[in-house]
């Protein structure tokens, strides 16, 4: 299945208590178990406005299906083309 970045803005992301983060996961994972096998959380990088969340889907509708069911704000899906580290450059 492709690969996909999720922005959803979350004003004041990098503020959020170890509880909030833990509710907000747990909701995700709810959504995501009723949407089995259609969409996978890879996981989340949390910066000071945003969150960027890494997916494993069918399809951008499917991830957007989740933004929607889960309440989540999803600014912008892109698709990855391609992953590199620095082993791609040796």
């Amino acid at each position: 299945m492709p690969k996909y970045v999720i922005e959803p803005d979350l004003p004041r992301a990098g503020a959020l208590s170890t509880s909030e983060l833990h509710s907000i996961a747990a909701h995700s994972n709810q959504v995501l178990a009723d949407m089995s096998p259609r969409a996978q959380w890879v996981q989340t990088v949390v910066t000071d406005e945003k969150r960027y969340c890494v997916y494993v889907a069918e399809d951008e509708q499917a991830v957007r299906e989740h933004g929607r069911s889960g309440g989540f704000p999803v600014s912008r899906v892109s698709e990855v083309m391609t992953l590199i580290d620095p082993t791609t450059g040796q």
